[in-house]
């Protein structure tokens, strides 16, 4: 059986790995498997393929199969638990990003890690191969969980939908999720946890599923917060019907699609139309406007997700019509005129909390700079998560 000094001999003196020529039309697009990553950081691609070429491979609207690789495995080892284990942990040390995991808990294991390396799920999970799992996220703020309850709630409705048993009660759910928070010693990121199926099998129903699992996973985010304004476009990427859109679901192959369409055109973020022409939501978050009256404009619910942040904005915004701010507050079908011609027009959700947006397609949205309201409402909701009632902040006891 080979071990990890397998992958520590140069390529070129491995006997276990050949080289084998190929004579690719570009040179300089030589690849070699994704599983050699094991090779060490950046050996994904030889020494000729530059970084820029990746990211035109990965850009490029052809799905293709790369079949002539430079070099190619000859034996693929057998691994013992314990050298598999020992390999997550190198390619859990080896990866780069501004998301650092600090604890997960799983029902599968009963209990709560800070090994990164452990973070894994069973891959007969029916929320793996069949999508059946629904999930959801709450921010941690300055040692508080913001809205827990809220996004208790509603994990709870997605899962009724999806017709998944629950794993616990919903009060055991609130405990387990509070006392990984307070594992993980984040005062500031975000939990996100899921309910699924369960694994048993991977037939297309969860019958022979054993148990159905909770996982939860504790985020610090690295990445700088921004309130710069952003672009959008519309989306051509179908929205899911409202019996799924509805739902917080795992299947977000069309919000995928989406936010990777908008990355191409150089946006932010896609806006999506509802099958009547309105405006809908984007790929992971409502969208606001301000009217030229000074009234605050949202999409109704009743297709879309029900963002918890958008309720909150909802009625916070309330206090903005006391203060004489605004002039009004409107839940109803939005045209997509109607959104272009506003003054302001914004992004919600518990990532982004407030987003303006400054451009839609080709429409200038107001004159082109973030509006005073959606900072109003952007710093009313920041205020709300450092110091607002408990009904919506959540303390964890450390």
């Amino acid at each position: 059986m080979a071990s990890l000094q397998f992958f520590s001999i140069p390529v070129s003196r491995n006997p276990h790995i050949t080289r084998k020529p190929v004579e690719h039309p570009s040179p300089s697009l030589r690849l070699i498997p994704r599983n050699l990553a094991f090779l060490g950081p950046g050996l994904r691609y030889i020494h000729h393929c530059s970084a820029k070429d990746i990211k035109s491979i990965r850009s490029s609207n052809r799905t293709e199969a790369v079949t002539d690789y430079s070099i190619q495995v000859s034996d693929v080892p057998l691994l013992t638990s314990s050298e598999a284990m020992e390999r997550l942990k190198i390619n859990r040390d080896n990866r780069k990003g501004t998301h650092e995991f600090l604890a997960m808990y799983s029902s599968i294991f009963g209990g709560i890690t800070t090994d990164p390396a452990a973070m894994v799920i069973p891959i007969d999970d029916h929320m793996v191969h069949r999508g059946h799992g629904v999930f959801d996220t709450a921010a941690i703020r300055d040692g508080y969980l913001y809205e827990l309850d809220q996004h208790i709630d509603r994990i709870l409705r997605s899962a009724s939908m999806a017709k998944i048993v629950l794993a616990f009660d919903r009060e055991n759910i609130r405990r387990i999720l509070i006392q990984t928070v307070s594992a993980s010693k984040c005062k500031t990121g975000s939990l996100r946890y899921w309910l699924s199926a369960g694994p048993g099998d991977f037939q297309l129903s969860p019958s022979g599923c054993d148990q159905p699992a909770l996982y939860a996973v504790v985020i610090q985010d690295k990445s700088p917060f921004s309130s710069k304004g952003v672009k959008v476009v519309t989306s051509s990427i179908p929205i899911k019907p409202p019996q799924f859109a509805v739902m917080k679901s795992v299947n977000y192959l069309p919000n995928v699609l989406s936010k990777m369409e908008a990355e191409e055109k150089g946006a932010f973020a896609a806006i999506w139309l509802d099958g009547d022409g309105f405006i809908a939501e984007g790929p992971n978050m409502n969208v606001a406007f301000v009217t030229k009256d000074k009234e605050l404009l949202m999409p109704p619910f009743d297709k879309i997700l029900s963002g918890c942040t958008a309720k909150r904005v909802l009625a916070l915004a309330e206090g903005l019509v006391k203060e004489g701010k605004l002039q009004g507050v409107r839940v109803e079908n939005v045209t997509v005129e109607e959104g272009k011609k506003a003054v302001e027009m914004m992004l919600i959700g518990s990532g982004i909390l407030v987003r303006p947006i400054v451009q839609w397609d080709a429409q200038i949205i107001g004159d082109g700079k973030e509006g005073s309201l959606t900072q109003i409402l952007l710093n009313l909701i920041i205020k709300d998560m450092e110091s607002g009632p408990l009904t919506v902040r959540t303390p964890i006891p450390y």
